[in-house]
């Protein structure tokens, strides 16, 4: 009778949650790809993975409320939306919404996500700028990224700054030079006795819009060192499980594969990851400098 009369109530809680209420969808050239469904799963304890195909979005949960890091596009929120739903939880639950950076792929979503759950948005300084305007800033290494629905009271957080909604405690790396309000964010999850160091990594890759150097140009000051910080700060974090904006880049396809073949081994687990993820982009950081040389 009682387990009964708690499944009515789950059922009627989530009959009650707001009507979600997208933005107009975002276009560009690799957004219909990007934005495909994918199944939710659990990565590992309260950690979540709630995104798109190509774009990555985590929900880590509690009794007391549940953060959010990244929102895709407009045309991803919906979608983010019905993946916490699946998961039996509510997007209403979500107090505190996070963001790995600032352009749209990953920022577009936020601002209808944030409306239907009432959340707190924090970001770094530059971050929240870009947030509030709703557009790449004019240093970012892509300014004309495409602009994205403006999010209202973000609230502005200092490097190495831990956030709270009850127990969940997420931290704050700041990591520019992909944007320069980039920011990684690393928390613990733990399945019975056993805790891990989750590290959600911004991307670090060298990208930017023609006639961007990262090693200066007259015009804008070299970022290197600021670009080698970031790498080693994303180096140095206690890494077991590594999560990163766009899942191609932490092989999920891969990993997810593995998994269903042999479901006693979590293949996300791999305290090498982090290490790995930076050598990639270290060498890729090298090869561009390479052909911005005269």
């Amino acid at each position: 009778m009682r387990s009964t009369l708690l499944l009515i109530a789950a059922l009627l809680s989530l009959a009650q949650s707001p009507v979600f209420k997208a933005d107009p969808p975002t276009k560009c050239d690799s957004c219909d790809d990007w934005n495909q469904p994918r199944e939710p799963f659990r990565v590992f304890g309260n950690t979540y993975f709630v995104g798109t195909a190509g774009l990555t979005a985590v929900l880590v949960t509690s009794d007391e409320g549940h953060v959010l890091l990244d929102g895709g596009l407009t045309q991803s929120a919906p979608l983010i939306d019905a993946s916490i739903r699946k998961l039996g939880f509510r997007t209403a639950d979500v107090r505190l919404i996070l963001n790995s950076h600032e352009h749209f792929d990953h920022a577009a979503g936020i601002a209808s996500l944030q409306r239907v759950s009432g959340a707190t948005v924090a970001a770094s300084a530059e971050a929240a700028r870009a947030l509030q305007l709703g557009a790449s800033l004019p240093h970012d290494p892509q300014p004309t990224a495409a602009p994205f629905p403006p999010v209202k009271d973000v609230r502005v957080i200092v490097d190495g700054e831990t956030l709270r909604v009850g127990p969940l405690a997420p931290t704050a790396h700041f990591t520019p030079g992909h944007t320069p309000g980039a920011t990684t964010w690393t928390w613990q999850s733990c399945e019975g006795s056993r805790c891990v160091n989750v590290v959600y990594a911004d991307s670090l890759s060298a990208v930017a819009d023609d006639g961007f150097r990262f090693s200066g140009d007259g015009k804008r000051a070299s970022i290197v060192e600021v670009f080698r910080k970031s790498l080693a700060t994303v180096e140095a974090l206690p890494c077991d499980v590594l999560l990163v904006p766009h899942p191609f880049s932490m092989g999920m396809d891969d990993k997810l594969a593995r998994w269903q073949k042999d479901a006693t081994v979590n293949p996300f687990i791999d305290a090498g990851a982090c290490r790995a993820y930076v050598a990639l982009q270290r060498k890729r950081l090298d090869e561009r400098l390479a052909r911005e040389k005269p």
